[in-house]
């Protein structure tokens, strides 16, 4: 007879299955269970920095560099092009006013101006001739002017004493017309007389007029030639010092091109480079300063727009004293203020930003044995501090050293 077998329930295989279940579920549980809690690292206070949150003067500034430079640069350029003949100084020399700084030669412009000078000279002998022959015109006139108006005379004396004789019938008819005729001409003459002796006078005025208006074009013209040829000379146009000068004896320079400069040595400037991102907020009258044996101060007198290789350039002024050993070409590190001073809560500057974009801080707590995250708001900034607008009070202290090796840490043990 059969006998029925019973299945068993709990056979290895389920019993395995549900002990995994179990303990996948213990490991989440368990997760959960301690990553609830903040996350804790342990920190030696000798490898990070404390700093504590003050409230003090704030100014927003950038530090940059300046390159001391004269006060006014007058560059030397070729007038006129030519050979250099002759150095009469060095570069670095001492000039006064119109002092000769070297000579080039020019053969064709020195050619132009003898055969300038020629037609100056041909135009002036031709005038010299045409005023005589003019002259001796006029004196020919005058003579025969004198001679009609003495005809004139002896005509009109003869008709009148004719016209008498002939009212006293001692003389014809015949005798008196004839004086009458001859003295009528005598007054038409003189008229004809007068009107070619003033129309030749205005004509000779007008002749030596334009002929003395051409005289003084062609003076001016050889006034001219004679400077571009004193321009070979080439001269020191102000008191000053002599740099950059490029000339070599025997070397060619060209019309326009640069022969070195005259340095005013009345005053300095200074000429600074600024990255094209404070563009925006650099303009004239802001105030700058830097240190040599005391603090000097500085004023943006000029602002040149144009943005080379990411920066621009200003000028800066000196206010009051100057250093005394100040020189050409010296380098000066400058902070150019972007702001007026006013009183600000500052947390010093620090390696934590690169990891918190300002965002948040780690605060010490107030037994200052814990340090944990809180939410900041940072605003303006200079090289050596923040501006604290939120999330911070004066006597708070916070670590402002490196977060690099924290990780998502929220708080931090600190251990002496």
């Amino acid at each position: 007879m059969d006998r029925k077998i019973e299945k068993k329930k709990w056979n290895a295989k389920r019993i395995t299955t549900i002990a995994g279940i179990a303990g996948i579920v213990l490991l989440v549980s368990g997760s959960i269970y301690f990553t609830s809690g903040k996350s804790k690292l342990n920190v030696d206070t000798e490898r990070i920095t404390i700093s504590e949150i003050k409230k003090g003067p704030f100014q927003e500034f950038i530090p940059v560099n300046g390159v001391v430079m004269p006060k006014t640069t007058i560059y030397l350029d070729a007038v006129e092009g030519g050979r250099v003949e002759k150095l009469f100084v060095e570069d670095g020399t001492t000039m006064k006013a119109g002092q000769p700084i070297l000579k080039l030669t020019n053969t064709d412009l020195e050619l132009s101006l003898a055969n300038e000078e020629t037609s100056v000279f041909n135009v002036l002998t031709q005038m010299q001739i045409s005023r005589d022959n003019a002259q001796q015109n006029t004196i020919g006139k005058l003579n025969q002017m004198a001679e009609v108006e003495s005809a004139l005379k002896e005509a009109e004396r003869v008709f009148k004493l004719n016209k008498h004789l002939y009212e006293q019938k001692a003389i014809g008819l015949q005798e008196f017309k004839k004086s009458e005729n001859e003295y009528l001409y005598a007054v038409n003459r003189k008229k004809l007389t007068t009107k070619i002796l003033n129309q030749d006078s205005s004509s000779t005025k007008q002749q030596l007029t334009q002929m003395g208006e051409s005289y003084d074009h062609m003076k001016s013209t050889l006034a001219l030639m004679r400077k571009k040829v004193g321009d070979l000379i080439v001269r020191a146009p102000v008191d000053g010092q002599l740099t950059s000068m490029d000339a070599e004896i025997g070397q060619t320079k060209n019309k326009g091109q640069r022969l070195g400069q005259i340095d005013v040595l009345s005053g300095y400037k200074v000429r600074v480079d600024v990255d094209e991102h404070y563009i925006s907020r650099v303009y004239n009258g802001l105030m700058g300063e830097f240190t040599l044996d005391k603090t000097y101060k500085l004023r943006i007198k000029k602002v040149f727009t144009q943005v080379t290789n990411g920066r621009f350039q200003v000028d800066m002024e000196f206010i009051g004293a100057i250093p005394k050993e100040m020189r050409r070409g010296q380098t000066l590190q400058i902070r150019l203020a972007l702001s007026d001073e006013t009183q600000a809560l500052l947390v010093p500057k620090g390696g934590f930003y690169q990891q918190t974009g300002g965002n948040w801080i780690f605060k010490l707590s107030d037994d200052g044995k814990t340090a944990y995250r809180v939410d900041v708001q940072l605003g303006r900034q200079n090289p050596d501090y923040y501006e604290v607008l939120q999330g911070l009070q004066p006597g708070d202290k916070v670590v402002t050293s490196s977060y690099d090796t924290y990780g998502d840490m929220q708080e931090l043990v600190l251990k002496n």
